[in-house]
């Protein structure tokens, strides 16, 4: 029985080390950047036709929303309380046309709006050209071993 708590301990040890939020708020502060790089002009508004295609939480303030594979808006919102940890999205929209300061990013199943307050569109094809960089690593061929022929 002892073998068992000192596996279940350890266990969750793991666990929690796993959760630790440093690398995690890294990568969401790198996400932003990338984003914000590729990120236009701000425009008043953008045709919405749904369903939407993608999103991405950025921020409690910030997110990616993808109409289309290779169109995407970065929408700043007041403070959303958790947006960072939201399964489901919506957005408000008149006559299939998403506004700045006037329609929302609903939120959750209890659609709790956060007013969309800047619009910015992304260029796609510059935001994947500097992924692919950052995935790109350096190679170098592994010395030979003493001794091997």
């Amino acid at each position: 029985m002892k073998s068992m708590h000192l596996v279940s301990g350890l266990l969750i040890a793991v666990l929690l080390a796993g959760c630790s939020s440093v690398p995690y708020a890294q990568r969401q502060s790198q996400r932003l950047a990338e984003y914000a790089a590729a990120a236009g002009a701000p425009v008043r508004s953008f045709h919405f036709f749904s369903p939407m295609y993608s999103w991405e939480s950025l921020s409690d303030q910030q997110l990616a929303v993808y109409t289309r594979p290779n169109q995407a808006w970065l929408l700043d919102v007041d403070s959303c309380p958790n947006l960072t940890f939201a399964n489901v999205i919506g957005l408000t929209s008149s006559v299939h046309e998403v506004s700045a300061r006037f329609d929302r990013v609903l939120m959750g199943r209890n659609n709790f709006p956060c007013t969309i307050v800047q619009i910015r569109p992304i260029d796609v094809s510059r935001l994947r050209a500097a992924q692919q960089a950052q995935r790109k690593i350096d190679e170098k061929p592994r010395e030979a071993a003493a001794g091997a022929q």
